[in-house]
C-alpha cells in the first residue's frame, strides 16, 4: 500500500506544537520591574549588567566578562582589543554565520578560511597553516552549533605562530572541550544572547577571558574608548559605545537560572535522538568529537544523503519533512567565502593594500556540508522522548514512501 505523505495531503506524523522559545515567566517580569524602579536604566550605575557579568564568567570558568549589545558587536570588540586592525589577517572557518567575516572586515582585515571536518563541521586545525602568512594576527575558530572546537591545536597553533586566539562561541553556552568550559580557552571568547541562542534576551553579547589586559581593553572598546578609572571626557582610544542595557541584563539573569537543566536536557533528548535515528539510513546525526564532553547543542546537525531516499533532493526531503509537523532548516548554503559581501569587501581591501586579488579560499568539505547539511533547532530538544520519536517516525515514512 502506498504511503500519502502530508506533503501529497496525507495526514502528518505530528500536528501539535514544539516547545516554546523563549520560555519565560513572571520572574522575568518582576526582574524588569526591578530596573524600571531603580532608575537606573543604564550599566554603568546599575547591578543587573555587572551581576551577570560575574555570574556568566563562573559559570564558563573565566576570570572577567565584559558584556555588551550583541554577539557580532562582542566579535568586533575582542578583536579590536586584540589589536587586529586595517590589513591584518584572521584565520577563521567558512561554515558560520557572516558575522565571524564581517567584524574582521568591519575593521579592515581579512578573513581567511580554512576548510572544515566532515565529522564536526568545524574548522580543521591541520589545514590552518597552510592560511598563516606574515600579515596573520588571529585565529578565530567556531563553536559551531555547540559543538567545541579542536581547542587544544588551536593553542598549540597559536603559541608557535604568536597569533592571538579568539573563541567564537556565540552557539556554545555551557559547552565544555576536554572537561573545561569554552569561551576562556584561548585568549578571549564571545557569546551570543540572540533570540534563537540557547541563552537569550532577544539580543546582547558578550566577551570572556583570563587575561586582566584583555579585560581592561575590552572594556574600554565597549565604553567608548575610555578607562575604567579614567575622567569622562578621557579617550585613550578610537571606539564606539556596545553597552548592554540593564533590561537585557535583568532578563539574562532570569534565563540563566534556567540555561543548566535546559541544557541536561538537550543533551539527554540529543543522545536518545542520535540512537533512534540509526532506523533511517542516509539521516546521520553529526555526533562531533569525542573529546568533546558537552556540546550546547544549539543545532542538531544531520546529513542528508539524497540515494538513500530515492535520489530525492534536500529541498524536497526538507518540504515533505515539515509538511510532517517536522521544522527542519537547511544549512549555510555556501561557504561565506563565496558570499558577495565578504568577497567583494576583501577585494576593496586588497586594492587599497595594493595586494594582488585572489580566488576565495578552496574549502571542498565545507562546499559537501553546505550540499548535505540540515539543522533542528535547539528548542525541539526541550521535549520530551515522544517528541524526538514523532522525528524519526517522520524521516523513516519519508523514506519509505520514496524508496518503495
Amino acid at each position: 500500500m502506498s504511503i500519502a505523505l502530508a506533503v501529497d495531503g496525507g495526514t502528518p506524523v505530528r500536528t501539535k506544537g514544539w516547545p516554546r522559545w523563549p520560555v519565560w515567566d513572571d520572574t522575568e517580569l518582576v526582574a524588569l520591574q526591578h530596573v524600571v524602579a531603580s532608575g537606573a536604566w543604564w550599566a554603568p550605575p546599575g547591578d543587573q549588567v555587572h551581576a551577570f557579568e560575574r555570574e556568566f564568567a563562573s559559570y564558563q570558568e573565566a576570570s572577567f566578562a565584559v558584556a555588551c549589545t550583541n554577539g557580532s558587536a562582542a566579535l568586533e570588540v575582542a578583536l579590536r582589543a586584540a589589536g587586529v586592525d586595517w590589513g591584518d589577517e584572521v584565520i577563521t572557518t567558512p561554515y558560520t554565520f557572516v558575522a565571524t567575516a564581517s567584524a574582521c572586515l568591519l575593521l579592515g582585515a581579512i578573513p581567511r578560511f580554512s576548510d572544515v571536518l566532515p565529522n564536526t563541521w568545524n574548522m580543521d586545525p591541520s589545514r590552518v597553516e597552510e592560511r598563516i602568512t606574515p600579515r596573520t594576527r588571529a585565529l578565530l575558530p567556531v563553536h559551531i552549533a555547540g559543538e567545541p572546537a579542536d581547542m587544544d591545536a588551536f593553542r598549540d597553533i597559536a603559541r608557535r605562530h604568536n597569533l592571538v586566539l579568539i573563541e567564537d562561541a556565540a552557539q556554545a553556552h555551557g559547552a565544555s572541550w576536554q572537561g573545561h568550559r569554552v569561551g576562556a580557552l584561548g585568549d578571549m571568547g564571545t557569546f551570543s544572547f540572540q533570540a534563537s541562542k540557547n541563552l537569550t534576551a532577544g539580543e546582547g553579547g558578550l566577551v570572556l577571558t583570563n587575561d586582566p589586559e584583555y579585560a581592561e581593553r575590552c572594556w574600554s572598546v565597549v565604553n567608548v574608548g575610555r578607562q575604567r578609572e579614567g575622567a569622562f571626557y578621557q579617550h585613550v582610544g578610537l571606539a564606539s559605545n556596545y553597552r548592554m542595557a540593564e533590561w537585557m541584563g535583568a532578563v539574562l539573569r532570569t534565563q540563566f537560572s534556567r540555561l543548566e537543566e535546559q541544557s541536561q536536557r538537550r543533551s539527554e533528548n540529543a543522545a536518545y535522538l542520535f540512537e533512534a535515528l540509526s532506523e533511517v539510513p542516509g539521516l546521520v546525526p553529526v555526533r562531533g568529537d569525542p573529546r568533546v564532553t558537552r556540546s550546547a547543542h544549539h543545532l542538531v546537525r544531520l546529513w542528508y544523503d539524497p540515494e538513500a531516499f530515492g535520489g530525492r533532493s534536500r529541498e524536497e526531503f526538507v518540504r515533505a519533512f515539515t509538511a510532517e509537523g517536522i521544522p527542519v532548516r537547511l544549512g549555510y548554503p555556501e561557504p561565506l567565502s563565496r558570499q558577495p559581501v565578504v568577497a567583494e569587501r576583501t577585494a576593496y581591501i586588497r586594492q587599497r593594500l595594493g595586494i594582488a586579488s585572489e580566488p576565495p579560499d578552496p574549502c571542498p568539505v565545507c562546499e559537501q556540508v553546505c550540499a548535505h547539511g540540515l539543522w533542528l533547532a535547539q528548542s525541539l530538544l526541550l521535549g520530551d522522548r515522544t517528541d524526538m520519536d514523532d522525528i524519526v517516525t517522520a524521516a523513516a515514512r519519508i523514506q519509505r514512501a520514496w524508496v518503495a
